[in-house]
């Protein structure tokens, strides 16, 4: 149902690219969170969206959840439990309205000059342009919808029948090979990526099938 919802505001491509690039516009990749900004978008509006005293609360809470981590390495387990502490019963309605209101606060402190000198230079060329992150994609959408991105794909929450947070992540993590199996969801099998730029190991996937691979090349400030 996010995903839906997300579609109807235009962040999912009408007509899939498939074939070679030189068929149609290139297609560029970008990660979000590390790449196109400084800092996790989503870990910032958790931050961002509640009192001190209730983040630190949370914080406390999910110490079991970060400790399982440090053996078994799952992000998708972890962001899972981030989702339930904090965002659980929360109306998907009243979640878009929180993730507007913090990119339109917070999108000058995250976004890096360098990389959105990158992201203008394609669009220059034409290029058709898709963010593909790990963190929540009703939490990037605004961002995405200001940055005039082509598509959007990331993590999904899952819903309850009410159209509120259940707590859960509807399907994989959106990280590693996962980024590469949506890429192919969306554009077909045979999708040629002209470029991609990324900033962790959860993107090495989708820099390998890239032509141009950007790994770790932004470094810029915010002003």
């Amino acid at each position: 149902m996010a995903k839906r919802s997300l579609m109807a505001k235009g962040l999912t491509a009408s007509t899939p690219m498939t074939g070679d690039m030189h068929e149609g516009p290139p297609l560029v990749a970008f990660d979000f969170d590390g790449t196109l900004t400084v800092r996790d978008s989503f870990t910032a509006f958790l931050k961002w969206r509640a009192s001190p005293a209730r983040h630190a609360l949370g914080m406390i809470r999910l110490f079991p959840a970060a400790t399982a981590y440090v053996f078994d390495r799952n992000r998708g387990k972890i962001k899972a439990a981030a989702v339930r502490e904090f965002l659980r019963g929360v109306s998907l309605e009243q979640l878009e309205r929180e993730a507007r209101a913090f990119a339109q606060s917070q999108a000058p402190r995250l976004f890096r000059p360098d990389a959105l000198a990158v992201w203008r230079r394609w669009r220059a060329k034409g290029a058709k342009l898709v963010i593909v992150t790990a963190s929540p994609d009703v939490i990037v959408a605004p961002f995405a919808r200001g940055l005039g991105a082509d598509v959007l794909i990331g993590s999904r929450l899952a819903l309850d029948l009410n159209d509120r947070i259940n707590g859960a992540l509807l399907g994989p993590n959106c990280r590693g090979p996962e980024k590469v199996i949506r890429l192919r969801e969306q554009f077909g099998d045979d999708m040629s990526l002209a470029a991609a730029y990324g900033d962790t190991s959860g993107d090495h996937e989708m820099l390998a099938i890239a032509h141009e691979k950007g790994y770790r090349i932004f470094r810029g400030k915010p002003g």
